[in-house]
């Protein structure tokens, strides 16, 4: 191949990526412009799941140019959304064991957000990880909401037996 079609070939492939990056971040936008004005709460947390995978694309792409300032405003704007739709879920149906449309769906893609955040945590330089842990934190604390939400422990059912080191069970 002559110098002339190596060089074109270079333009193209980076008119390209510049093009699919910044299709993606036109659709992040878009997406976030309708998770931000949708009303109704299950149908905010199922959006959530498209804006989500986007936005974990977004982080994806950066983890690769080692671009970890984005992964952070990304990662810190996905969680605040997520919190958004937890909290409209939960004034519009309170009891998320009998209507768990939504709910479902949302502690799903919250525990997939984690994942995603404890692979670029270990790859992430030190001055990065403080606010990518605390965005973390309140992921986990999420998914545990939502998860306690979904399946709640009923007023009229015990405890599971605590294990001595006798073998016995005891009721605390």
């Amino acid at each position: 191949m002559s110098r002339w079609g190596a060089s074109l070939l270079v333009i193209v492939s980076t008119m390209v990526a510049v093009g699919i990056a910044r299709a993606a971040t036109e659709d992040v936008k878009s997406l976030q412009t309708r998770f931000d004005r949708e009303t109704n709460s299950v149908h905010k947390a199922k959006l959530l799941e498209k804006l989500g995978d986007a936005q974990l694309d977004v982080t994806r792409r950066a983890s690769q140019a080692n671009d970890y300032k984005t992964i952070g405003l990304v990662m810190e704007k996905y969680r605040d959304n997520a919190r958004a739709a937890v909290d409209a879920l939960k004034k519009d149906h309170p009891d998320a064991e009998r209507h768990t449309s939504g709910f479902k769906q949302l502690q799903i893609h919250v525990h997939k957000s984690l994942r995603e955040v404890d692979e670029v945590l270990v790859v992430a330089p030190d001055e990065y990880r403080p606010p990518l842990e605390i965005v973390r934190r309140d992921l986990a604390n999420m998914d545990d909401e939502l998860l306690e939400l979904l399946f709640p422990r009923h007023p009229n059912e015990k405890k599971p037996a605590v294990k001595t080191s006798g073998g016995e069970g005891v009721s605390p």
